[in-house]
């Protein structure tokens, strides 16, 4: 994927509307945080980029051609968005597993590299409904990779990593900006933005601003 666009979105509930005919434009290798209290429409707006919600105006563009509406989803796209419904009774590789067999033969090489790169060991039979919430986390960023997808829709990723982990999980996001891939990324957390982001926006009542960074000069 080398761009995707958002052109005037507008998105209602009722009476109330929640995004108010945002824009954003995106390219490959970089990173695009979004800010904003809770219910300012960041997720909302996650949702109708993904397709999981249809806007009452406005479209993406994948590449410069529209996403069609009648599509149930984005594809090449890897999400987190909402706490992922795992198979509690199965461990994190055979979680996995399950879900990549459904477009993919079984790749197991493939699936332990992902593990590995988020921090799980992939031969631990431990079951995922003994994880601890940063466990989870990283089996939620681990489903988000594991087609390589083009674009990277993250909500709040870093939520239950200790500090460790929430290390490893900008490292590896850093590496994935690099690799070419499109990453919208939402976060609570100042420094995650500050590090990680190229370009920094505010959603407020649902509409959304760019905000001026200034990003380290690398060494």
């Amino acid at each position: 994927m080398e761009t995707l666009a958002v052109k005037n979105l507008t998105k209602r509930f009722g009476e109330k509307t929640v995004l108010r005919g945002v824009s954003l434009n995106c390219e490959k290798g970089k990173i695009y945080g979004i800010v904003g209290y809770n219910g300012s429409g960041k997720t909302v707006l996650f949702k109708c980029i993904c397709g999981f919600l249809r806007p009452e105006a406005g479209e993406i563009l994948i590449n410069g051609k529209p996403h069609r509406n009648n599509a149930p989803f984005l594809s090449n796209t890897g999400i987190i968005i909402e706490e992922p419904a795992f198979i509690k009774n199965k461990s994190a590789y055979n979680n996995l597993k399950y879900l990549y067999l459904i477009n993919h033969s079984l790749d197991r090489g493939l699936l332990f590299q992902v593990l590995e790169r988020v921090g799980l060991n992939p031969k631990d039979k431990k079951k995922v409904g003994k994880y601890s919430m940063g466990m989870k986390q990283r089996l939620a960023i681990a489903q988000a990779i594991m087609e390589n997808p083009g674009l990277l829709i993250l909500d709040e990723p870093m939520n239950g990593l200790d500090k460790q982990g929430v290390s490893e999980i900008r490292a590896l996001l850093l590496n994935l900006k690099n690799e070419g891939k499109i990453i919208l990324l939402a976060s609570h957390n100042k420094e995650d933005i500050e590090i990680l982001c190229d370009e920094v926006y505010e959603m407020d009542e649902g509409i959304l601003k760019k905000l001026e960074t200034k990003k380290p000069q690398s060494q």
